[in-house]
C-alpha cells in the first residue's frame, strides 16, 4: 500500500454539521492508520444512494483498510448497511465524536449490542487500529453550535438519526472558534441541524443572535462570520441586526425555505408561510441591499399540483434566490409525507429540473451585475474563493489559501467569476 493510502481517512456526506463533525473525527482518529470512516447522510434516498457508493469506492481504493460508517445513514439505514460486504462496523450517530467508539473489538459478535456495531465483514478482516496519523484543514471552520432537532416536518428523517435538539454553550463555542482561529482560519460557519433553535435547552433560553454577538465580540481578529441555513422565522432581534449592520457577518443568508405555497408549507408543517419569507428578505435588502439569498427547496412533495410547482419557481424569482440546493422529493421511512398521496417520479423529476434552471437564470443574472466590482475573497487551495456574498471567485496566481484578497471581476465564465 501506498503511504497516501495508509493513513486514517473521513470521507463526509451531506450537510454543513457533517462536514464539522468530520473535521473533529479526524482529530479524535489522531495517529490511526488503515482506517476509513464514511461519514454518511440519510436526509433523501439519493444521498443514501450516494452514502453506498461511496463505501464502495472507499473499499476499492483501501481494501486492507477497516471501514466504519457513522452518521445519519448509520442509524437510519442501519441493518443495510450492516449487510455490505465493504462496512466493518457502523458507529451511531450519536456517539460520532467519542474517540472510543472508533477502536474496534474484533472478538465481538455482529451487530451484538453496545455503541459499535461491527459486521460480519469486520469479523473476516480481523484487523485492529495501528499507528499514522493524517489531519485535515480548511479554509473555513464549520463550528457545529448545535445538534438534532424538536421539529416534526412531515417530509424529514433527520430527527431519527440526530435525535432531539440540543446546543453547545456559549463557551463551548468560543473554544472551538478559538481553536480554528489558532489554526489559521479566517472565517467561521455557525452550523447546526437547526441551528436557529440553539440555545433553548440551555439556562436563560438565549438565542442565535446572542451567541453571534459573543463569537464577534470575544474575537475581534475574526474577520468573517457566516451562518448555515436558518430557518427565517426564528431569526430573532439581534440577529437581524448583525445580519443588516455587522460588516463581519457576512452578507449571504441562506434559508430553509423549502417551498413558496403555503398550502405545502402546512403539509410540511413547516411553521412560515410564503408572506414570511418575503417580507424578511425585504426587510433585511432595505437594511442591506447586498445581501445574497440561497434556499433549500423541495421539488414534488405529496399533493403538489402545477399551481403549487409555479409557486415555488415564483418565489425564487420573487426572493432573488442566488445559492440554491434544489432536492426531487423522495419517501423517507417513518415519514408521514410518506403515507400521502405521491407524485410521480417524472414529473418530481422535471419540477426539479425546472427549479434548478430558475435558480441557475437567477445566479447567472447576479453574478453578471458583480463583474467590474471589487470583491473581497477568501482564497482556497485550487485557485478559487468565495466572496462574502459567497460567489465564487478566480484569485490571483500563488495566493495562499486562507488569505482575504480583492479582486475586481472583468467576466463571468461558466459560474465563475474572473
Amino acid at each position: 500500500m501506498s503511504p497516501e493510502n495508509s493513513g486514517a481517512e473521513v470521507i463526509s456526506l451531506g450537510c454543513r454539521l457533517n462536514i464539522a463533525e468530520s473535521e473533529r473525527i479526524r482529530t479524535l482518529l489522531g495517529p490511526a492508520r488503515d482506517l476509513v470512516v464514511v461519514n454518511s447522510c440519510a436526509v433523501t434516498a439519493e444521498a443514501v444512494r450516494q452514502t453506498r457508493q461511496a463505501i464502495r469506492r472507499a473499499r476499492r481504493a483501501r481494501p486492507d483498510a477497516r471501514l466504519l460508517v457513522t452518521g445519519c445513514a448509520a442509524d437510519i439505514e442501519r441493518d443495510q448497511l450492516a449487510a455490505m460486504p465493504e462496512v466493518d462496523g457502523l458507529v451511531p450517530n450519536s456517539v460520532k465524536l467519542d474517540a472510543r467508539r472508533y477502536n474496534v473489538r474484533t472478538d465481538v459478535s455482529p451487530r451484538a449490542g453496545g455503541d459499535l456495531i461491527l459486521t460480519g465483514a469486520a469479523l473476516d478482516r480481523r484487523r485492529s487500529p495501528s499507528s499514522r496519523g493524517l489531519t485535515g484543514s480548511r479554509t473555513r471552520a464549520f463550528i457545529a453550535v448545535q445538534n438534532g432537532c424538536d421539529h416534526a416536518c412531515t417530509f424529514c428523517v433527520i430527527p431519527q438519526g440526530r435525535g432531539p435538539s440540543r446546543s453547545l454553550t456559549v463557551a463551548q463555542v468560543l473554544r472551538e472558534v478559538e481553536r480554528h482561529l489558532e489554526q489559521g482560519a479566517p472565517e467561521a460557519v455557525l452550523t447546526g441541524v437547526d441551528v436557529t433553535s440553539w440555545g433553548h435547552d440551555l439556562p436563560g433560553s438565549p438565542r442565535l443572535g446572542a451567541l453571534a454577538r459573543a463569537v464577534l465580540d470575544a474575537f475581534p481578529e475574526l474577520p468573517r462570520l457566516r451562518m448555515s441555513s436558518l430557518d427565517g422565522i426564528e431569526i430573532d432581534a439581534e440577529l437581524f441586526e448583525l445580519f443588516a449592520g455587522e460588516a463581519r457577518v457576512m452578507p449571504h443568508l441562506h434559508l430553509s425555505l423549502q417551498h413558496g405555497h403555503d398550502l405545502v408549507l402546512k403539509r410540511m408543517k413547516r411553521r412560515h408561510s410564503r408572506a414570511d419569507a418575503l417580507a424578511l428578505v425585504e426587510r433585511l435588502r432595505e437594511r442591506r441591499p447586498t445581501i445574497a439569498v440561497g434556499a433549500d427547496l423541495i421539488a414534488g412533495f405529496p399533493t403538489e399540483d402545477e399551481e403549487m410547482h409555479e409557486a415555488n419557481l415564483a418565489i425564487v424569482r420573487e426572493l432573488g434566490v442566488v445559492h440554491g440546493h434544489v432536492f426531487p422529493y423522495s419517501p423517507r421511512p417513518r415519514t408521514p409525507a410518506a403515507r400521502m398521496p405521491q407524485v410521480d417520479k417524472a414529473t418530481i423529476g422535471r419540477r426539479a429540473a425546472e427549479l434548478r434552471e430558475t435558480v441557475a437564470r437567477a445566479r447567472n443574472a447576479w453574478l453578471g451585475t458583480l463583474v467590474g466590482t471589487p470583491q473581497r475573497v477568501l482564497a482556497e487551495a485550487d485557485g478559487t474563493g468565495h466572496a462574502e456574498n459567497f460567489a465564487r471567485v478566480a484569485v490571483p496566481p500563488g495566493t495562499a489559501p486562507r488569505t482575504i484578497v480583492t479582486v475586481t471581476p472583468a467576466r463571468l465564465k461558466e459560474g465563475l467569476l474572473t
